[in-house]
């Protein structure tokens, strides 16, 4: 794809549901697009609709009209398979409960999306690069459970970042930590977002977290109600693309 479609764009997006003979809608006709290599922050309290939003962008819900596009793709009518291997290419994962395969070694936990796509065998090397990279040099052959909470999210960052995805997804990626090991995690994960050249959009409630991006999106009762950009962002992140 043209180094100008953007990464991530939402288009009339709303997602309905019922519960009993009630409609609720959930999210309300967003628009708005992420260009390449931008830090995006989408916040808003509770039952605002971050949640959701964050499922249809990953492609784990379907939208109940609107589309979303990742580089150029419309995802909501993909079949399972094809939308396996499009997150496995084009999306990596950051989790607030980390999930990672208790089963597992740390490196073996990273090596999982390229495993989907039957690359592991020669990603070996990529793998211990980043576990290295985030501070984990002796922990490549540990199980989660010999891990704190601090380096299992480490490990899941590894993980997101080891297929080079274009797209890191994030919800609440400190949620879990304490501050100090939140703080770190944070300035880890925008350390990989500028080293790979990768889009970051994280999900939050927190607005002290949200501040550090290049954009913070803010949701209120499933609308955007503010589109904003830090005083540092770059001027190719100029004009936020909002209906």
């Amino acid at each position: 794809m043209s180094n100008s479609t953007p990464i991530l764009e939402v288009k009339s997006l709303v997602k309905t549901i019922h519960s009993g003979t009630h409609e609720v809608r959930i999210l309300r006709g967003l628009d708005f697009a992420i260009p390449r290599g931008q830090f995006a922050a989408i916040r808003g309290p509770s039952g605002s609709g971050k949640s959701t939003l964050l499922g249809l962008l990953a492609g784990l819900d379907s939208p109940t009209s609107g589309s979303v596009f990742i580089d150029g793709e419309e995802i909501s009518h993909l079949d399972e398979d094809r939308m396996a291997v499009l997150r496995a290419r084009k999306v990596g994962f950051v989790f607030q409960s980390y999930q990672l395969v208790p089963t597992l070694t740390a490196e073996e936990n990273v090596l999982l999306p390229l495993d989907l796509v039957g690359e592991g065998d020669g990603g070996v090397d990529r793998a211990r690069e980043l576990l290295d990279s985030v501070g984990l040099a002796d922990r490549h052959d540990h199980y989660p459970i010999q891990l704190s909470g601090g380096e299992q999210q480490r490990v899941a960052l590894a993980r997101a970042f080891v297929s080079r995805p274009p797209l890191i997804l994030a919800d609440e990626p400190t949620g879990n930590l304490d501050t100090a090991n939140g703080d770190h995690v944070l300035e880890m994960l925008e350390q990989l977002n500028r080293q790979e050249g990768t889009t970051l959009v994280l999900v939050t409630h927190d607005e002290s977290l949200a501040n550090r991006a290049d954009r913070v999106i803010t949701l209120q009762d499933g609308e955007i109600v503010a589109d904003e950009f830090s005083a540092s962002a770059s001027n190719a992140h100029a004009s936020p693309s909002v209906a």
